[in-house]
């Protein structure tokens, strides 16, 4: 989600800073303890999906455009996921 970094234009459109590696790992990890607490040992695609607003919600920075427009963070995450 990296602006200039990427191929997708609603992240060039609305995105002012995105979320980086740390971003990644941490998405990891969280999934990785969800999967715990449910009793897997393994992460299944709805640990992901849990766990994706939290970890980005904060690491993703809306330009003007997105504001002006009303485009919110978690819109932005919504059409990534």
């Amino acid at each position: 989600t990296r602006t200039g970094h990427t191929d997708i234009a609603f992240v060039n459109e609305w995105v002012r800073w995105g979320a980086g590696p740390r971003a990644g790992q941490a998405m990891i990890v969280t999934a990785k303890a969800r999967a715990l607490l449910h009793g897997r040992f393994s992460v299944i695609p709805e640990d992901i999906r849990h766990v994706a607003y939290p970890v980005l919600r904060h690491r993703i920075v809306r330009n003007f455009k997105a504001e002006a427009e009303g485009v919110s963070v978690d819109g932005i995450i919504e059409k990534l996921m």
